[in-house]
């Protein structure tokens, strides 16, 4: 006869149950101790502010990797100076039997390059220290940063046409097309509008904004009616409005009766943009309305209910419609808005300092470097704003490093290029690096999303 199944009440369970449980509760402070305390039983330090900084900059995140895109770019380039340069490669054919010779003339090179770099775009010691002698005035201390402000003022403007269309979901790629219908309709009123001063520059600067509108309104419909794709509408248009302002240069009326070449009629002195700094110094106001152009996108993109909507459509249109937002009308408004900022941009270009007249190469590349300019800055305001910064300072700069170090500039061009391209690496940065892969991850995850 087998035994009863004791109760679970019994006196003769209770001890063991009490003493199991007792075990177990002991057996997993015992486990838990080691996470929370180290094996002297003293509470563990808290990280230090200084460690914690050291962990979070040796990551993978923005800043740390748009830094050391940078330098990786330096890096790069000065490698393909000393590439290109004959003199200097020479020093290489006998470097077993002096090494002094080519590490001398390879650091030679690349530190007056980029000293040079660093002078015609942000400081120069020797201008600084004539001035404090009396031997110049102070223009020639702020003649770099007058240059770097002069190049950056339009990539501004076209870098957040770029970004803005970017952030709606549709690609831009026609702000050279936007840019260039600016620049026409700019100079158009520029000089055939007989206004006064104020009013002049006014008409003239709402005159290029209107036809970048008009410019990003096409393909912005197209996409909205009838699906079009937008890169293909915006590449084509960029042609259009290349051939057409080829086209009216040299029309009665349009070119300038006193040259032969193609050139149009000079800009009327009451519509061009004043300069900040005195006539000898380039930089002049559109700077200021790029600064205010970056502060309404950013306003629009956080703070407006329009924003809201362009943000939903561009992360999820399909979701947005079911919501209530209607998708036609926002495709619409971000290419309008985006054609007018780069219509601004074109309009620094010609009632600005840089020319005063319409010719062929008048918008030069602003369209298609404001496209790296909006990746370079992640497609949010600010940061189109010191990406344009950024490639300002490498055009003012990469002049002065032509003429006194016989670098070519297309190198400048070439350290532009692999800026973005280590940025949009960043696997690549964290690998040469060793940077954390948890915020590596993090940022690819963002990158994959559009930024």
């Amino acid at each position: 006869m087998s035994n009863p199944t004791p109760q679970s009440g019994s006196p003769d369970k209770e001890p063991a149950t009490e003493a199991q449980a007792a075990q177990n509760a002991l057996g997993n402070t015992e486990r838990a101790e080691p996470a929370t305390t180290p094996q002297g039983g003293a509470p563990e330090p808290r990280p230090t502010l200084g460690r914690l900084f050291l962990d979070n900059l040796w990551a993978a995140n923005t800043f740390t990797v748009t830094l050391l895109s940078l330098v990786l770019a330096i890096v790069v380039g000065g490698i393909l100076m000393i590439i290109s340069d004959p003199e200097v490669l020479s020093t290489y054919s006998y470097i077993t039997a002096r090494p002094s010779d080519a590490f001398s003339a390879s650091w030679t090179l690349v530190s007056e390059a980029y000293a040079n770099l660093f002078k015609g775009s942000v400081f120069d010691p020797e201008a600084f220290s004539d001035w404090l002698n009396g031997d110049n005035g102070w223009q020639a201390v702020l003649a770099p940063i007058s240059e770097t402000l002069t190049y950056t003022a339009p990539l501004v403007f076209t870098g957040l046409s770029v970004a803005l269309a970017f952030r709606g979901g549709l690609f831009n790629i026609g702000a050279q097309g936007q840019a260039t219908i600016g620049v026409i309709l700019a100079a158009l009123a520029g000089f055939l509008l007989p206004l006064p001063p104020g009013l002049h520059l006014l008409v003239a600067v709402l005159a290029g904004g209107l036809g970048g509108a008009i410019w990003g309104f096409i393909p912005g419909i197209l996409k909205a009616r009838a699906g079009a794709h937008e890169v293909i509408n915006t590449i084509m248009l960029n042609y259009v409005a290349t051939y057409f302002l080829t086209w009216l240069i040299v029309q009665n009326g349009v070119q300038d009766p006193n040259r032969t070449d193609a050139i149009s009629r000079p800009v009327d002195p009451s519509a061009q943009l004043p300069r900040l700094l005195g006539d000898n110094l380039r930089v002049h106001a559109g700077i200021l309305v790029a600064v205010l152009a970056t502060w309404a996108v950013a306003w629009l993109l956080n703070r407006s209910t329009l924003g809201f909507e362009l943000r939903a459509v561009g992360a999820n249109p399909d979701a947005a419609r079911t919501a209530g937002i209607s998708v036609t009308r926002t495709f619409i408004l971000i290419m309008v808005f985006s054609g007018a900022l780069a219509g601004l941009g074109g309009t620094n270009m010609v009632l600005g300092s840089t020319a005063s007249a319409l010719t062929p190469l008048v918008v030069a590349q602003i369209g298609f470097d404001g496209i790296l300019v909006a990746l370079l800055g992640r497609v949010k305001p600010w940061g189109v704003a010191l990406a344009a910064l950024l490639f300002g300072a490498l055009q003012a700069g990469g002049n002065r490093m032509q003429s006194y170090s016989g670098i070519s500039l297309e190198l400048v061009t070439v350290l532009q290029a692999l800026i973005v391209i280590f940025i949009a690496a960043p696997a690549l940065v964290k690998a040469i690096f060793q940077l954390r892969a948890a915020r590596a991850a993090r940022l690819q995850t963002s990158l994959a999303k559009g930024w």
